[in-house]
């Protein structure tokens, strides 16, 4: 069984101490565990201010995290959505809806403060795919 470490380099991975994901493969499968994601551009760390634009950054990150352990959109299981006003719900799963729709994974939507006043989501997911031989 190997596990490997993903980082996008971000300065938040370091002074909190985790990875931006966990790849864990199985002679039957592979498992990423992605960490909570905001919605910086990790580059030059800056963030939007639109509720949507973050998502997308967030769905950027996240599909190149997922594409480094060998995985896909397609393979997310697993969704938690965190915002941090109620209020942004109706466009929050109008944008998630939109990119998520086909795919379906089981997933939560909590309201909680989040650690910046610029964020406005945060996106937790799980992707699995089966190993054929």
């Amino acid at each position: 069984m190997a596990r490997r470490t993903i980082s996008t380099g971000s300065s938040f991975e370091k002074k909190a101490g985790y990875s931006r994901a966990v790849v864990q493969v199985t002679g039957e499968a592979t498992w990423c565990f992605v960490a909570g994601t905001t919605g910086y551009d990790y580059r030059t760390m800056t963030i939007p201010d639109g509720l949507s634009d973050q998502i997308h950054n967030i769905v950027a990150t996240i599909t190149e995290v997922l594409r480094d352990a060998g995985l896909e959109l397609a393979d997310i299981v697993r969704a938690n959505y965190i915002i941090s006003d109620p209020s942004y719900q109706e466009e929050a799963f109008a944008t998630l809806g939109e990119i998520f729709g086909d795919i379906r994974p089981a997933a939560t939507l909590i309201v909680a403060g989040l650690v910046e006043p610029e964020i406005k989501i945060e996106i937790e997911v799980t992707a699995f795919r089966a190993n054929n031989g």
